[in-house]
């Protein structure tokens, strides 16, 4: 059988570029493979912008500053006053109509049916006093819900951008990957055809067996020398 003195194909390293620029390249160093994806100025910057916004935005995601608590707080009061003079627009006219009527009709206020209907309407604008406390109660509650619900929303946009990022980053090495694989496989192909062709080439044979007749015929003139 005839040895291939061939040399066993070197590592084929692989790239993927685009527009002229390589953004990822697959190559082995000593006994590893190393991926790498060449990040342009601009990802570098907006990986950095999103590493810290998400940073900030987790730390800071309970915590109210003094002048967001102020608007909250001007917001409510701007709802009170406004609760205060749509209350006071319904009951005071009922007020000045029923002293009015009943001065008309009795002369004076001292009597049982305008303390009823006193009542009824004092009744009525308590209780729309009480309804505008709880209403201003769930504005305060809904302004803290909806600000965490957009820090929250922030939070889930910019982590949805990184990881978009880095699924980007993903495919490109791993097409680099895949190249150098590719090349790997057709290296390997090319190497063990070469083998096979020179193992099966019948001058090679011949060549060898030659050369073992050779060998015989050296073998036996010594014998006969000593003989």
């Amino acid at each position: 059988m005839g040895k291939s003195s061939k040399k066993y194909p070197d590592y084929s390293g692989g790239s993927v570029s685009v527009n002229g620029r390589t953004v990822a390249t697959s190559s082995r160093q000593g006994n590893s493979v190393n991926t790498n994806y060449n990040m342009s100025d601009y990802e570098k910057n907006m990986f950095s912008a999103l590493e810290k916004g998400m940073s900030d935005s987790v730390s800071n995601l309970f915590q109210f500053t003094d002048p967001q608590r102020q608007a909250w707080n001007q917001q409510l009061d701007a709802l009170k006053n406004q609760g205060i003079s749509n209350i006071e627009s319904i009951y005071t006219p009922m007020e000045t109509n029923l002293k009015n009527d009943i001065a008309s009709r009795f002369g004076n206020l001292d009597n049982s049916v305008f303390m009823d209907k006193l009542n009824n309407i004092t009744n009525k604008k308590a209780n729309a006093i009480a309804n505008l406390s709880n209403n201003l109660a769930l504005a305060q509650n809904d302004l803290y819900t909806n600000e965490l619900n957009n820090r929250m929303n922030t939070i889930s946009f910019l982590n949805n951008l990184n990881s978009a990022l880095n699924a980007n980053i993903l495919n490109y090495t791993n097409a680099a990957a895949a190249n150098s694989n590719a090349g790997n496989s057709y290296n390997n192909s090319a190497y063990n055809a070469s083998v096979a062709s020179a193992n099966l080439n019948p001058f090679n044979k011949l060549a060898s067996n030659m050369m073992n007749t050779d060998s015989m015929f050296a073998t036996a003139k010594m014998a006969m020398m000593f003989m």
